[in-house]
């Protein structure tokens, strides 16, 4: 089986109401970089690609045969709190505090202006999570 570099087996995609904006807030708001852009004949974006760290998400214009489906995401960050306050300041709404957590993380919530919720999560201990 082939995967194309910058992909994992499973890999999320959404679909957004205003593309463009969700794709700004990816980049500007988590810290992306747009890799790859395709376009519909209308200008909209047909296919999108983010790298989030070590992830790609893909995204597309909602349409009414794909329409825009909220989802959440779990974001390992060197600094959960810095990384909170830049979504915060790229239109997230907070969701959660970023606090110390019983599992050894240091996390927080926020969702961003198309719904989707993120967990920024900052690994405080170099372990797994136990049972």
């Amino acid at each position: 089986m082939y995967i194309p570099p910058g992909f994992t087996t499973v890999t999320p995609y959404c679909f957004v109401a205003d593309a463009e904006r969700f794709v700004r807030f990816l980049v500007e708001g988590l810290g992306g970089v747009e890799t790859c852009r395709s376009l519909r004949p209308d200008g909209r974006i047909a296919n999108v690609q983010v790298r989030v760290g070590d992830c790609t998400l893909m995204a597309s214009e909602a349409s009414p045969q794909y329409p825009p489906m909220p989802a959440a995401f779990y974001l390992y960050v060197a600094d959960a709190d810095a990384s909170m306050q830049r979504a915060l300041a790229h239109g997230a709404a907070l969701e959660m505090e970023v606090t110390d957590m019983p599992y050894g993380d240091r996390q927080g919530g926020a969702r961003d202006p198309h719904g989707n919720l993120w967990w920024i999560s900052q690994r405080v201990v170099e372990e797994p999570y136990a049972p």
